[in-house]
């Protein structure tokens, strides 16, 4: 008779056992409402995995793989996505206060109403990504934005140095004191819903300062 395999999921500090799954793997496991804070996770396989309002506060997701990985309304305080990597991961709505996704490449996710003030997306991949009415107010500099969805968002203060925002849509997002030099923003469109670069009828389009187009 086959012996079943259990996976232990331990703290990364302590090595205390969180939680014990039954399975050969964690990739497309319902995870959902499970309490893992601190749980170390680095360099599993995630793909398909729900957790889905989980406390993950402080959990380690470090080179971890989360295609279509599903953290809807997760608590993620602290947590460690660095080089993380997946396209179509579900962030919506989730807690993610000081989270880090340095260098992670996850496009095409969702942080749509997501909260992540203090974050550090630095290098990040999320071009094509629904940012909308996410709370960003931390350091982006150079994070692959382009394509993405970033209407309403808050990007106030946020250091946006570097930054790709190709083709974005950035209608009535906040951008009050964000540090924007070196940015890329060809074919974008800004808070007060002229695309950047577009002429304007009637008028001669002279060269300007980036700044000078959200007034």
């Amino acid at each position: 008779m086959a012996t079943l395999l259990m996976i232990e999921i331990k703290h990364k500090s302590s090595g205390e056992v969180l939680l014990r799954v039954q399975a050969e793997t964690l990739a497309g496991q319902r995870l959902d409402g499970s309490k893992i804070p601190g749980a170390d996770l680095s360099g599993q396989d995630l793909t398909g995995t729900d957790f889905h309002n989980s406390d993950l506060r402080d959990a380690d997701f470090s080179a971890t793989r989360l295609s279509q990985a599903n953290f809807h309304s997760a608590c993620l305080n602290d947590a460690v996505f660095t080089r993380a990597e997946g396209n179509d991961v579900n962030f919506t709505d989730a807690i993610m206060e000081r989270v880090r996704l340095t260098d992670a490449k996850l496009p095409r996710s969702v942080f749509r109403y997501a909260r992540l003030p203090e974050c550090d997306l630095s290098g990040a991949n999320l071009s094509g990504s629904d940012m909308s009415m996410a709370d960003l107010r931390g350091n982006l500099n150079e994070v692959n934005l382009s394509q993405a969805d970033l209407r309403g968002a808050d990007l106030t203060g946020a250091n946006l140095t570097g930054a790709n925002l190709t083709l974005s849509n950035m209608f009535d997002a906040k951008l009050n004191d964000a540090k924007m030099s070196r940015i890329h923003m060809d074919g974008a469109i800004g808070p007060h819903g002229q695309r950047v670069g577009a002429k304007v009828a009637g008028k001669k389009r002279t060269a300007r300062p980036w700044w000078q187009f959200w007034g």
